[in-house]
């Protein structure tokens, strides 16, 4: 369905001021109290200090909240004893530390904690997986659960309202995608995206390692965003860019750890011809890459609605996986010959020995008709093909 831009407002009219559980929180409640440090992950602004105080409230317990952007907050936590630790805690049971990363020495301080203070619950938030992991890894091997919250799902959203009405929102969220404040905010879209695209995107990424060259980050990023659904070659984008690979990739990778975008490789187990060694990257959220290149416009006017359909399946589909806790791997295949599927899931069937494959075709008409190619088909006999539709992508998303 494609919608006029007032009907659109006015869907979006109908998520304000709604509270929509994430989730993640029965998964995090499973794990408390069990003498570990709790840690979430996760991009800036997806609703990580939402999501643990809503879950605080619930418990109705004493809890501390520890902001790490404030200076005597991390200067309380820096490089602490025991006997320090205690005595902030008092008698709290649960001790919620907000973007730690920016505590020196935090993994040794939450290593007390777990180690002296076990009795206390400490859940920690990060908007960098790459700078936290870095502190924590060593002193917390053991000590640790951790978990990632993404933007809001569509399966969250379907359990907030209906599968009717979300339904009915998919050009929305492929134009605006799923952040938050995205989804309950009215008639701001575009400016709230811009201001996280600004915000987060580029300075938190840069403040990871002292980037000097942040024009060439956001020139890659724009790269990245229009080839959304292709196959990525480092070397192409250090060429647009006027960069080399090794740059290329560091900066792919510190966008990976700041959950911006995520890579999927290629399929490849029988055939001398099929693609074994290539990747393509898509972006955790829709709204964030159509900010990146400043195209807000309806689907009538865009010629790239098949690759924003492909990328906002791709990432519901992770975020449905995870959520679930579903075990399998995720590919795109391709041939020398040019020969594609799109989206390819495998799954280790430990009764018959073999593993299964699931693959996808994505066609946002409903009208399309599938196209599976025979070479893939005759090689892999016991494999699943499903064309995936604006007029049944519920299916794929666990509806």
């Amino acid at each position: 369905m494609i919608l006029s831009e007032n009907l659109l407002k006015r869907l979006n009219y109908s998520m304000i001021n709604k509270t929509i559980e994430r989730i993640l929180e029965k998964h995090i409640i499973e794990h408390l109290f069990k003498g570990k440090i709790i840690i979430i992950y996760g991009a800036r602004q997806v609703g990580k200090t939402t999501l643990v105080q809503m879950l605080l409230n619930k418990l109705d317990r004493n809890y501390l909240y520890l902001n790490a952007d404030e200076i005597d907050v991390r200067e309380l936590l820096e490089d602490a004893t025991s006997t320090k630790l205690k005595s902030i805690v008092k008698n709290s049971s649960i001790v919620f530390i907000d973007e730690a990363q920016r505590i020196k020495n935090i993994g040794l301080t939450l290593k007390i904690f777990a180690d002296q203070i076990n009795e206390v619950q400490v859940i920690v938030t990060g908007s960098s997986s790459l700078d936290l992991l870095s502190k924590i890894n060593e002193p917390l091997t053991g000590r640790k659960y951790e978990f990632i919250l993404y933007p809001l799902s569509f399966q969250e959203l379907v359990n907030s309202t209906s599968i009717i009405e979300e339904k009915r929102f998919l050009e929305f969220r492929l134009i605006y995608g799923y952040y938050p404040e995205i989804v309950s905010k009215k008639v701001e879209e575009k400016e709230l995206l811009k201001l996280l695209v600004n915000s987060y995107l580029y300075k938190d990424i840069l403040n990871l390692e002292k980037i000097k060259k942040p024009q060439i980050l956001e020139k890659i990023v724009k790269v990245l965003a229009l080839q959304v659904g292709n196959e990525v070659s480092y070397n192409e984008i250090a060429q647009i860019v006027d960069s080399d690979k090794q740059t290329v990739e560091k900066y792919i990778y510190l966008l990976e750890k700041s959950f911006v975008i995520f890579r999927l490789q290629s399929f490849s187990k029988n055939l001398r011809n099929e693609i074994k060694k290539s990747k393509k990257i898509y972006f955790y959220d829709n709204g964030i890459r159509n900010a990146i290149i400043g195209n807000f416009n309806l689907l009538s006017n865009r010629v790239d609605k098949g690759a924003l359909f492909e990328n906002f399946l791709i990432s519901e589909r992770l975020k449905y996986i995870y959520y679930n806790n579903i075990n399998c791997n995720r590919y795109f295949w391709r041939t020398k010959q040019q020969q594609e599927i799109d989206y390819i899931e495998e799954f280790e069937d430990l009764d018959k020995q073999v593993n299964i494959l699931n693959a996808y075709e994505f066609k946002f008409s409903k009208k399309a008709k599938p196209k599976f190619p025979k070479t893939f088909t005759n090689i892999y006999k016991e494999s699943r093909t499903m064309l995936i539709t604006e007029d049944n992508f519920e299916n794929f998303l666990g509806y």
